[in-house]
Formats: C-alpha cells, structure tokens, sequence
C-alpha cells in the first residue's frame, strides 16, 4: 500500500515540471517571432524617416536590407545601426525582398514584376521575360532611349511560365525614366508600383506616373518622384555683374593718400562709379580689398590696409549700398601692382580693389 501511494505522487510531481517546460516551448518562438517583427518594423520606420526605401528582413536581431536604387551604403548602415536591438547590418541592392522571408530572390517572383532604373551612367532593367524574341525587343528600346553618354544594365532574364506577358508595355516608362541625369527607379511587385528618385520637373514626373498606371492597369502607384526646386532666375545685370566688375577695375582707380585712409582726389569719382556698379545687381556681394606700398614695415601696413577698405566700405554704403553685401579685407603690401621703386609704382599701390565673393 505504501508503494501505491508514492507512485501517483511522483506522477504529479513529473506532471508538474513538464508544464512549465512545455509552456517555455511554445512562448519562446512566438515571442521571438514578435521581437523579429517589432524590429523590422522599427527599421522600416528608420530609414523612411531618412527618406531611404528599402525591405527589412530579420534573422533573430540581425537585418538584412534590401534597397533597389543607389543609395549610400554607410548612410544605410549607420541608420539600422541606430535601431535599438539590431546586432548586423547587410546591405543587397536589386529588388527588394518581400514580406519577412530571409532570402529574397533578386529576380522578380511574381508574373509581372519588374524594375527598370536610371543613373546618370546607365539604365537598368530587371525582369522575367517569356522568350528570347521579348528579351531582344526590350534591348532595342533601351538601347534607342540610351544616348552617347549611359549604358544599358541588362538584368532580364527568360521564363516562360513566370515571365511578363506583354513586355512592351514598359515602353512609356523606358521613356518617362530616360529623361533626366540623376538616379531613380520604378518598380513593380505585383500589386504595387512604386517611382522614387528624381526626374528634371513636373510634365516628366506626370509622364512617369501615367506611363505606370498604363503598363499596370489596376495596381497601386505609389508616386515618390521628387521634382528639385527651380534656382531663381538670375536678372540680366546680375548675369554680367562679374564681367562688368571687372571691366570697371581696369578703367578706374580708387588709391589713398600716403599713410591714411583717405581716397585721393582723382580717385572720388571712381567711388561714386562703383557704387552705381553695385546698386544694378541687388543680391551681389563683393570684397572690398585694400593695399599698401612698401614705405612702412609689415606690421604697420597690415591695418593701414585695413582701415582703407573699411574707409572705402564706408563710403559705399553713405552712397545706397548696403552693408551686409559688402566685405572689407587688408592685404598690407603683399600684393603690389606696380614697382614701389617709383613714385608712380608708390600711388598705384596705395590702393582699393572690389572684387566678387566666390558665392555669386
């Protein structure tokens, strides 16, 4: 009796321990299904807020990225990195992987799918074809869009039971992605067609997105295509203020009297020339450089120099020029233009030039 009664006892205690152990069994994977997706979705997040697009897959913590254009590939890095939980990064470039599959084929998958691409150097097409003939009739139609200065990136591959039925409906988006010299892509993958990148203005990024919507009747378009913004257009006097400038610093003279900063007779007309000069083109902005001879040292001629251009800044600025478009900078006598072995050489140095900033 005694043994009968220990028996169901070890029964229970066995019982008792296999069930934590079989609930350790069943949540671990699901928790760690939960934590591959959690942060694959924070990796998404990361780079569309960076602006990148890609597909995320998760091998426990460690990512593999997916990116289809040319994108910088330590930016990529030091984005995923950022996320909190991610362990390795690896970068793919071809079609993005779909859904949370670990090794995303880089040919299309579905009937259909396809990516067509263009830098500045090459246009690139990616895609399943049924026949050779489809295969030979895309490479004509890029080769006729490609021009002397890209090359064609062929990426098509023959399947006849996966490949896409008409081919030649990517004729308009060869020729909407041909336009321009910056780096975009459209692509497609069964149910979506996303254009991303850079096309030159409006009319070509509406081309594109009509050229989608007819290649793949009833699929989302997912319009990313960036349109940079237009540099303003320069006034007829600002185009030749440089030319001009300089023209105005051959004919005339602006030179001081010796040891100060004031501006000789012969030279007051001068000033009152450049600053008409300056006032024709609003948004120049120059360097008003002063100089010396080499009667005193160094030392001394530095900011007599210095006090000329901040003279004739001055002097600029009482006649209409404002001051924010004007910059004074002393030389001393490092920079003479004639010999100041002559009096003439001495007066010829004694002087003030204008000069456009780089920044124009």
């Amino acid at each position: 009796m005694p043994g009968l009664v220990r028996r169901p006892l070890v029964i229970w205690l066995l019982a008792a321990l296999a069930v934590p152990v079989l609930l350790v069994a069943v949540l671990v994977p699901a928790t760690a299904g939960s934590t591959e997706d959690q942060l694959r979705a924070q990796t998404e997040a990361a780079l569309r807020a960076s602006g990148v697009n890609a597909t995320v897959t998760m091998d426990g913590r460690d990512a593999s990225v997916f990116v289809s254009t040319d994108v910088d590939e330590a930016h990529l890095r030091e984005i995923v990195a950022g996320v909190d939980g991610v362990r390795v990064v690896s970068i793919e470039r071809g079609l993005t992987g779909q859904g949370t599959g670990r090794t995303p084929s880089p040919q299309p998958e579905t009937a259909g799918g396809f990516e067509i691409g263009r830098t500045a150097t090459a246009i690139r097409v990616q895609a399943v074809v049924r026949s050779e003939l489809a295969k030979e009739s895309l490479r004509a139609e890029v080769e006729r869009l490609l021009g002397p200065d890209r090359e064609y990136d062929e990426r098509v591959t023959v399947d006849a039971a996966k490949g896409l039925e008409e081919p030649g409906t990517l004729t308009a988006l060869l020729a909407a992605m041909a336009i321009g010299t910056g780096d975009a892509s459209v692509r497609y993958d069964g149910g979506t067609v996303t254009l991303s990148g850079e096309v030159p203005d409006q009319a070509t990024k509406a081309m594109a997105a009509r050229a989608a919507a007819k290649a793949v009747p009833g699929a989302v378009i997912a319009d990313e295509l960036i349109v940079p913004a237009a540099k303003p257009t320069q006034s007829e006097p600002c185009r030749t203020f440089k030319s001009r400038l300089a023209e105005f610093g051959r004919q005339h003279r602006i030179n001081f009297l010796s040891g100060t900063s004031i501006v000789n007779d012969a030279s007051k007309q001068a000033v009152v020339r450049a600053a008409e000069l300056l006032k024709t083109c609003p948004t120049a902005r120059v360097e008003v450089a002063g100089h010396t001879d080499d009667l005193g040292s160094p030392a001394s001629s530095l900011p007599l120099s210095e006090q000329r251009a901040a003279a004739l800044k001055n002097q600029l600025v009482r006649l209409g020029v404002p001051a924010d478009r004007l910059v004074a900078a002393g030389y001393g006598q490092a920079f003479p233009i004639a010999s100041n072995s002559t009096a003439a050489g001495r007066i010829a140095n004694r002087r003030a030039e204008i000069r456009p900033l780089q920044e124009n």
